[in-house]
């Protein structure tokens, strides 16, 4: 069972609020009858629901693990004609798009869906899901390049939160550092290591909350399997219960 507003929104007809807006008027009707409770459950496998007289088409939930290769852009469609991660995919008929994104010039994993609720938990900063990075950089880091990045680096649009730091090894001229952030604002991760006067050579990311690559090959992608996806929407839900715990306890 799915509450109606949230059913119409899930099938790209408009916004939640905008569809609460819609069923309170009088303009949606379910199984024929005249709805006007936003909030009313249906079964959207049984139910036909329409708006204006036409059906609401709802879309089976699809999730697709990504591993991106360094070139496409992570966006549903490009105005200059560029390669977009869903070009990898092949032809599908649903309309998907990817959680959160990734720079043309980062690799790495990317889930790409039609589930917005899990896209919002997944990408929302209070839900605190963690991202991971492997970052090849220039030079060998000194402990003090490190402390900031665990402290928090001052960028030109504020300051980050910490972020975990492990030095994976070095090479002759460069070292592979992995880093563990919650937020996930622009070129963030390559803008914090140069920053602390180590850009990067390359960039990779291995996990998303509780999602890893696997042996997935760059350009490759599968299906998550149900147990993936409510580990993920799990996750995502003890994150924010634990983030409003404490923002509760410093109000009181």
């Amino acid at each position: 069972m799915q509450r109606l507003s949230k059913l119409i929104a899930a099938a790209g007809v408009a916004s939640r609020r905008k569809a609460a807006d819609l069923i309170r008027v009088g303009r949606v009707r379910v199984d024929g009858r005249p709805v006007t409770n936003p909030a009313l459950e249906v079964d959207p496998s049984t139910s036909k629901v329409e708006v204006d007289g036409r059906r609401v088409e709802i879309e089976p939930k699809v999730y697709l693990l990504l591993n991106k290769p360094a070139g496409p852009l992570s966006t549903a469609s490009d105005s200059r004609g560029r390669q977009t991660v869903l070009d990898l995919l092949g032809d599908r008929a649903e309309r998907l798009y990817p959680a959160g994104r990734l720079d043309a010039d980062t690799e790495g994993l990317l889930l790409i869906t039609n589930d917005g609720a899990l896209t919002y938990r997944l990408t929302h900063p209070r839900y605190q899901v963690e991202k991971v990075y492997e970052a090849e950089v220039r030079a060998h880091p000194r402990p003090e390049a490190i402390h900031r990045l665990r402290e928090g680096v001052v960028l030109e649009d504020g300051p980050t939160g910490p972020a975990r730091v492990r030095l994976l090894r070095k090479k002759k001229h460069t070292s592979l550092l992995e880093l563990t952030i919650h937020s996930g604002r622009k070129r963030q991760v390559r803008r914090m290591l140069k920053a602390v006067g180590h850009p990067v050579v390359a960039l990779r990311r291995t996990r998303v909350g509780t999602l890893t690559l696997g042996d997935l090959q760059p350009g490759q992608w599968r299906e998550l399997t149900d147990e993936e996806v409510t580990l993920l929407r799990a996750e995502a839900e003890k994150k924010a219960a634990r983030t409003e715990r404490t923002a509760k306890a410093k109000r009181d």
